[in-house]
């Protein structure tokens, strides 16, 4: 084993974009041994009838676990509905969370089930945020409503019924991205709402989401002033530490959103942003080569190495975060992959409002 991989289980990768493993993929995939893998779009042959590309996918599947070494991997995907869809079909396109209403709950059971049968079993879903901002470009109908009452019984009514199917779900983007009026995939957003607003509205459903006991929260890349006037979520101690471990009690994963979004990459550039990511609380480090080179891991890893050695990295805080994500880990289902009969999709069809439009997803 690589010395990298002693590091390996704070990282999240996506994969290159391609429906087989890639040789690149493979060697880091080897070397680092992440404790999970994300999909993207181009990871599934959407050319193919349905069990054509599902033989496809179980041997990538088969392929990332050989290479990994693991035993249990988050495999993972974002499938919020709408536009944020990787699959092929006969998988359910459901609509946006906004139009699900009172069906949140039989749209989860459904896309936990189809989730699974793809050998899935982490959604970066539900999204917590609230739709507050009319001028947001990348939340609104992705959002379950603009209040957090409604947000917060309709996500854990989704999250409950997908997880109860198999697949873990993710709290995101905490502490909210619904307030923004920049793309945190290209710029850096900036919230200077008073923190009593944010208290009562913002983190009224990640506060909601950890009492039901969730087991991820994925943070955003988002400044906000009323928490840490200098520092993104990402990187903020006062917010991972102070506000969500601390003040909510949140005992479980922190993994980020992808770091090579415009919003942070630069900041990372510095590999030593890999130590103060881990001294803020969090627990796992997405990098995904739809909006970077993957192996900018190795750095990063690397980097973590030196400071756990030097001292500069505290090990017993290692050691915590290490045994978080491999308690999580322990607690997520493994599954094989597995074609599902037409009379299930037939029945999913039902469960939510389906999505019209076949244009490009979100990323």
């Amino acid at each position: 084993m690589s010395e990298l991989a002693s590091v390996g289980q704070h990282f999240m990768l996506g994969l290159r974009p391609t429906t087989t493993l890639d040789p690149l993929d493979r060697a880091l995939l080897r070397d680092l041994r992440p404790a999970g893998v994300v999909f993207f779009k181009s990871n599934f042959p959407h050319d193919l009838p349905y069990q054509a590309w599902l033989e496809s996918h179980a041997a990538l599947i088969a392929d990332i676990r050989e290479a990994t070494g693991r035993e249990r991997l988050f495999i993972a995907v974002d499938h919020e509905g709408g536009r944020v869809c990787r699959t092929p079909l006969p998988i359910t396109r459901y609509a946006y969370a906004r139009h699900w209403g009172d069906t949140a709950s039989d749209v989860g059971a459904a896309m936990g089930a189809e989730l699974a049968s793809l050998g899935i079993n982490l959604n970066f879903a539900p999204s917590f945020d609230i739709d507050s901002n009319p001028d947001n470009p990348v939340i609104g109908a992705r959002s379950f409503a603009r209040d957090a009452a409604t947000v917060s019984a309709r996500g854990l009514a989704f999250l409950q019924r997908m997880e109860k199917n198999g697949v873990r779900g993710c709290a995101k983007h905490f502490p909210g991205h619904g307030d923004t009026r920049t793309d945190s995939h290209y710029d850096l957003p900036v919230i200077d709402a008073p923190l009593e607003v944010l208290r009562e509205r913002e983190l009224a459903p990640f506060k909601a989401a950890i009492d039901s006991g969730i087991g991820m929260v994925m943070t955003s890349h988002i400044l906000f002033k009323a928490f840490d006037a200098s520092l993104p979520a990402t990187l903020s101690e006062r917010i991972v530490t102070g506000l969500l471990r601390e003040e909510f009690g949140f005992g479980g994963v922190v993994v980020s959103d992808d770091i090579g979004m415009n919003a942070i990459s630069a900041l990372f550039n510095d590999q030593e942003a890999a130590v103060r990511f881990l001294a803020a609380g969090n627990d796992m480090l997405t990098i995904c080569s739809y909006w970077t080179d993957t192996e900018r891991a190795r750095g990063l890893a690397r980097t973590i190495i030196d400071a756990r050695r030097s001292g500069a990295l505290d090990r017993r805080a290692l050691d915590a975060s290490h045994a978080r994500i491999e308690s999580l880990l322990a607690q997520t289902a493994q599954h094989g992959v597995r074609e599902l009969p037409e009379t299930a999709f037939a029945a999913h069809a039902t469960a939510g409002p389906l999505f019209q439009s076949e244009t490009a997803e979100i990323v």
